[in-house]
Formats: C-alpha cells, structure tokens, sequence
C-alpha cells in the first residue's frame, strides 16, 4: 500500500507544482492578477510550492525503499516524470486552449513509458 500512497501523493504534489508553475500565467489571462508585480506572482507561486512540498517530501518517504517502501530512488524519479508529464499535459490542454498535442507529444510520452519499464527491469 505504501506504494499506492506514495503514487497518489505524488499525483497531489504535481497539480500543486502545475499551478504554481503555471496557473499564473493563466490567472493573468484572465485578468486575475495581471496588475500585479512579479514579486506579488513569486509570492503567490511559493505558496503552492509549499504545498506541493507538504505532498512531495512524504511521497518520497513513503515509497523510498530505504524506508520501507517499494521504490528504488531511480524508479522513484521516474515515476514522478510521468506523474508530472501527465498532470502537465491534462493542465495544458485543458485551461490553455492554444496548447494542442501532436504526434511528437505522443512519441515522447511512449518514451517516457519506455523509461519506467527500463527503470523497473531487473
């Protein structure tokens, strides 16, 4: 189960880190906070950050299998690069309706799948 929990954490940590990457850009497309400073949107995103530390920093507890869960440190960065590319994608596509996928897209996220096998081999 631990690993099921570190998964889904680190699923958590990523719309985090998506938002507080990204969704400012999309705020200020919206008008939200385009009069604000940057230093007004560093703030904002630093505290999305905080939470996607609050989700990530466990995730890696968690599944390391220095602590008793399944995951090599390879395996586990892995994992989080397709959690994000997946998280990421949804986010883009959804909220920016400019961002579309193409068959490169596709070819890279093949290769990402690839990636976690290869990891995961013995």
């Amino acid at each position: 189960m631990q690993g099921v929990y570190s998964i889904v954490l680190l699923v958590v940590s990523n719309i985090f880190m998506t938002f507080a990457w990204y969704g400012h850009l999309k705020l200020q497309e919206m008008k939200v906070i385009s009069n604000w400073p940057l230093f007004g949107v560093i703030l904002f995103s630093w505290s999305i950050a905080l939470l996607e530390y609050c989700a990530q920093v466990p995730a890696n507890r968690l599944g390391f299998i220095g602590n008793g869960g399944p995951f090599t440190l390879m395996q586990l960065k892995v994992i989080q690069e397709v959690v994000t590319l997946v998280v990421f994608t949804l986010f883009a596509t959804l909220l920016f309706k400019g961002e579309t996928l193409h068959w490169n897209h596709l070819a890279a996220f093949v290769c990402l799948v690839l990636a976690v096998y290869f990891v995961f081999m013995k």
